[in-house]
């Protein structure tokens, strides 16, 4: 059961990867980080993730109503935005307290596979232990 540095070095092996940060949505504080961060700051790019992670997790248009419960599981599983020359996936992390953190890959498009990422991700983020 990898920790947060093992998981954000596991997640720059993937092809392509740029760079990953563990954020708690609800502050927008990065958790752990490595790599490179777009516009060159991991904290602005925490805080910036994180509003569009707040937005998709409290909003009932993006989220499945089905099984909702205060402190059970993220609403939303993942959420992908993507630019000329990259990816952005972030995957929420189902944690046994508040579940309000995300894995947020920045994934290079010329050389990243999302479909691939966003499998392993997953399993990251299953096998991420916190605490």
């Amino acid at each position: 059961m990898p920790g947060i540095d093992e998981c954000l070095l596991e997640a720059m092996r993937l092809p392509g990867a740029r760079g990953a940060a563990l954020v708690d949505w609800t502050s927008g504080l990065a958790l752990g980080t490595v790599g490179e961060a777009p516009g060159g700051d991991h904290e602005t790019t925490a805080a910036e993730a994180a509003e569009l992670a707040r937005m998709a997790a409290e909003h009932g248009a993006f989220t499945s109503g089905v099984g909702e419960e205060p402190g059970g599981p993220p609403p939303v599983e993942d959420l992908i935005v993507s630019n000329r020359d990259s990816y952005h996936l972030l995957r929420f992390v189902d944690t046994t307290f508040d579940s309000s953190v995300f894995l947020h890959l920045w994934l290079s498009r010329e050389d990243g596979n999302l479909a691939l990422a966003r499998i392993r991700l997953g399993e990251m983020a299953a096998r991420l232990v916190l605490g």
